[in-house]
């Protein structure tokens, strides 16, 4: 886990989710808290090396990635805890997660686990977009929906923590199909991502970069081809196709690696988002035929 500085009082330690900090006098405020105890633990070391005090946590949305370390926080240094509205009610129930993927029902033993269910945290202040002046620390926040419902990315002292509103090219091209939960709201908050002033930014997945909006534009092209491909795939099937083979058919044609019930869980609520995205649009219908929903082209995109 490299810590590296941005700026004179923000810092970022970069690892498989990327975790921000800022330094303001007595006070340090931590931007997410990494998938677990050990890597909240790494954090803690490094920071008690540098001297550096940690008083507050920001998590950003409520994937347990980005707050599964947030437990080991808490018990170790009493953080004062921020979270978004509506994200916050998972991080105190975790077990919303791997119960929303698994269709509303409760989830096999198999889908508890450290990548889809976070220990339960305590939230003390729940946040929305806007300013917040909190401590020593002046945020501005910015709602980014589309990975998740009530994603919030962070800018503070001109540096942008972005969370997961865009992923770096690696990331995209190393998952194939990037977790959504809404793609047009996702492409909604990539176009608002670039027009966001500052000197730089963070993604919760890759690398700081002063001009990031390039990597966002790649961002907008990634998620319009994985459209356009599932309308060709739906092309194929003349008579529509139902909801579980465009899931195999997106996963086999991205080569995705879905070995066990969470990953794939991800995937068909990943592969869901961008046929929402169709439909919203107008250019696929559902339709319900013999119990099993379907997706079928409208007339002018069947050509």
């Amino acid at each position: 886990m490299d810590f590296e500085k941005i700026s004179d009082d923000v810092y970022v330690f970069h690892s498989a989710v990327n975790i921000g900090y800022v330094h303001k006098g007595d006070q340090g405020l931590l931007i997410d808290a990494g998938i677990d105890q050990s890597a909240a633990n790494k954090v803690l070391r490094q920071l008690e090396e540098h001297h550096l005090p940690v008083t507050h946590l920001f998590i950003t949305h409520a994937h347990s990635d980005h707050f599964g370390g947030a437990a080991q926080l808490q018990k170790k240094t009493d953080v004062y805890t921020l979270a978004p509205f509506f994200e916050e009610a998972i991080m105190r129930y975790p077990k919303l997660e791997p119960m929303y993927l698994f269709c509303g029902n409760n989830p096999p033993k198999e889908m508890r686990n450290k990548f889809l269910e976070g220990s339960p945290i305590r939230i003390d202040h729940v946040c929305w977009e806007g300013l917040l002046d909190v401590g020593n620390f002046h945020l501005e926040l910015f709602y980014l929906p589309g990975h998740s419902d009530y994603q919030l990315a962070v800018k503070v002292d001109g540096i942008l923590f972005a969370a997961d509103s865009y992923f770096s090219k690696e990331q995209l091209h190393k998952h194939k199909i990037p977790f959504m939960i809404d793609v047009g709201e996702g492409i909604e908050s990539l176009e608002k991502v670039k027009n966001i002033p500052c000197g730089g930014a963070v993604p919760g997945h890759g690398v700081f970069e002063k001009d990031f909006q390039e990597t966002v534009q790649y961002n907008i092209a990634f998620h319009q081809a994985i459209l356009e491909e599932s309308v060709a795939l739906i092309r194929e099937c003349s008579e529509g196709v139902s909801h579980e083979e465009i899931v195999r058919l997106m996963c086999k044609k991205r080569e995705v690696l879905a070995q066990n019930v969470s990953s794939w869980t991800l995937f068909r609520t990943a592969v869901t988002a961008y046929l929402k995205k169709l439909v919203d649009d107008g250019r696929v219908r559902m339709e319900l035929n013999d119990y099993t929903l379907s997706y079928v082209l409208k007339e002018d995109e069947t050509a």
